[in-house]
């Protein structure tokens, strides 16, 4: 996105099913889960760049001898920070005895991370702080085995609160500001009473069915237990993706199905989506089963994770964005007046690329139906060079726009930052005639519009276009999100200070404070859950009217061109991405209370003039 947000952790997980010896044989190294587990993250570095963590257990080992360990990053490359440490002890043992990596017992006994449970994760801060405390796993440890947990997921919860109280916690500052430790404290409150009613046969689908139904958000969260148990599950409205592929060799969950394809070299078939409310709960002794956890609900996973969040190598995925730029097609030919003899067409950022494929599909499409209807109309009143002008018309595509991946907005004084930011990206200069073709570009969303303005628009004017028109492959976002993805700010967005400038100009400015006043009485009555008042923000307008002003908003003052936005509409947006409905930050239709709280109190906090979270 033009506008970065940030968004949606990683996790990967493996059990490993055979003896250490067993992948020295099979594979040639006794390190081959490590290695995957590497390469999983390293496949799904997209999700997380603030920092990364690994956790491991080994099993059956002698007692006294450590079996959980946990190393975390937030260095500028966190994944290869963590590695090379790990790789570091073996390289460390090397020195002493050269041929230990042939040596699998010893090897399992020195390499501190040599576990058959592994687990990493990749997180992106939603809660603003990069300090490494606050990057998963986190752990919790116990003389008893059983009672030593390591988790680690891809969520947000907007209920920690109400957590700590059930569990009678009187969370200090580091818990408050993390809702992996409020899950963390509730699940290990029902692992130790089900440790202490039964050690022999520990339970833990009965655990997780009895912590997981508490918890408001979306989540996928994996588990290590210190007796050699593990886990994985899913929220009952599938809002975060999870998949997973099972072999004799390997049990194997990560966020993308993309990513386990290629580490496992496997086909589409054989890794499946962890279906939403369900568990897989792997034993000690590497028996495993798919169970639910909590009852399913309506799927509402999340559009965003196929406009933009997850990796596009995924072919399903692939072929979803390639849809969302098709279904504009439509609206952009109607803002050019069907004109693509003087329309160029581009994308920004580099992200939007298949949605502009899809688009300049859509547009080839109408043009070869232009073509036939033409050269049927002629009969047979024409000649080989007025055929050939008619069959080599192309729809004009452009790489107008290059960004300086290296450019870096350090300065925060905001004349200076302005012109600064203006230069985050270069454009292709000759590539546009001017005042005659007017400049299609395609972004993966607009959020805040700040980028647009300060920097996009600015730039492409410097080709002196007839119109820049801006698209959007997805729709207004109007609302925050509460499940991973960090808007949760309602100011931010420039759909709703459109709606706001649109109720300023209609001269009723002062209803606002009539929806004010009755999401404080939700909020006085303990109702802020039932219901999202803020869709009363946005009900007077029409999309068109909003868009409108959106390019309004984000137009530099003296432009001598039209800019004009277009969005996705909802409709096109579920006809290109059919299983993933999860759409409330486009309609405000939360799939849990958490939800309508979180936008209720956001509106509160923009009212009142506080610029901190919903959540």
């Amino acid at each position: 996105m033009s506008d970065a947000i940030k968004h949606e952790c990683g996790l990967a997980f493996i059990r490993l099913r055979k003896p250490f010896s067993y992948y020295q044989q099979q594979y040639g190294t006794v390190l081959w889960g490590l290695n995957k587990l590497y390469l999983l993250m390293e496949k799904q570095h997209n999700r997380g760049q603030d920092g990364a963590g690994v956790a491991a257990v080994k099993l059956n080992v002698e007692p006294g001898y450590p079996f959980m360990q946990r190393i975390r990053s937030n260095a500028n490359q966190p994944i290869v920070d963590i590695f090379t440490k790990i790789n570091n002890e073996v390289k460390e043992l090397e020195r002493f005895q050269s041929d230990i990596t042939r040596h699998p017992g010893l090897m399992k006994g020195h390499i501190s991370f040599l576990g058959e449970l592994l687990m990493g994760h990749l997180r992106y801060g939603t809660q603003g702080k990069n300090n490494v405390e606050f990057c998963h796993p986190f752990i919790k440890r116990h003389t008893v085995p059983a009672q030593n947990l390591a988790l680690a997921g891809n969520f947000n919860l907007v209920n920690t609160e109400e957590l700590f109280a059930l569990v009678n916690i009187d969370p200090g500052e580091f818990q408050k500001q993390s809702d992996l430790a409020a899950m963390m404290e509730v699940i290990h409150h029902f692992l130790v009473k089900e440790d202490e009613g039964s050690p022999e046969d520990l339970d833990v689908l009965d655990v997780l069915r009895k912590a997981v139904p508490l918890f408001d958000g979306g989540f996928t969260v994996g588990g290590l237990i210190g007796n050699g148990d593990s886990f994985v599950f899913r929220d009952a409205h599938g809002i975060r993706p999870a998949y997973y592929y099972i072999s004799d060799d390997v049990i194997v969950a990560a966020s993308e199905r993309a990513a386990i394809r290629t580490v496992f070299n496997v086909g589409e078939n054989e890794v499946h989506e962890l279906l939403p409310g369900k568990g897989i709960v792997v034993k000690a002794s590497g028996d495993y089963v798919i169970d639910e956890v909590v009852p399913a609900k309506e799927r509402k996973a999340c559009s965003f994770e196929r406009i933009y969040f997850s990796r596009g190598s995924d072919e399903k995925i692939y072929r979803e964005r390639s849809r969302l730029g098709y279904n504009l097609s439509e609206q952009v030919l109607a803002a050019v007046n069907h004109d693509l003899k003087n329309t160029i067409i581009s994308f920004i950022p580099n992200t939007a690329e298949v949605a502009f494929y899809g688009l300049q599909k859509g547009l080839e499409d109408y043009l070869t139906n232009v073509k036939i209807q033409r050269i049927l109309s002629w009969g047979k009143d024409f000649d080989e060079e007025k055929l050939s002008e008619m069959l080599t018309r192309r729809v004009r595509v452009e790489k107008i726009a290059i960004k300086d991946v290296k450019m870096r907005t350090f300065i925060t004084e905001d004349a200076s930052r302005n012109e600064m930011v203006q230069h985050v990206y270069d454009i292709t200069y000759g590539t546009v005639e001017k005042g005659k073709d007017t400049l299609v570009v395609i972004d993966d969303s607009i959020v805040r519009g700040t980028t647009l303005k300060e920097s996009i628009v600015r730039m492409l004017g410097r080709l002196q276009p007839k119109k820049i028109i801006i698209v959007s492959s997805a729709p207004q976002i109007r609302y925050p999100d509460c499940y991973g993805i960090d808007m949760s700010k309602l100011g931010d967005f420039i759909a709703f200070r459109a709606a706001i400038e649109l109720w300023k100009e209609s001269g009723k400015e002062h209803q606002l404070q009539d929806i004010y006043t009755r999401v404080k009485e939700l909020q006085r009555t303990g109702n802020l859950h039932t219901e999202n008042v803020v869709q009363q923000v946005y009900a007077p307008f029409t999309p068109e009217a909003i868009s409108r002003k959106v390019a309004e908003l984000i137009t530099p003052k003296g432009t001598p061109f039209p800019v004009q936005v277009i969005f996705q509409t909802i409709e096109s947006l579920h006809e290109a991405c059919p299983t993933n409905t999860g759409d409330w930050y486009f309609t405000g239709n939360y799939p849990t209370p958490g939800g309508n709280k979180v936008v209720n109190k956001a509106f509160i906090n923009y009212m009142e003039g506080k610029n901190v979270r919903g959540y």
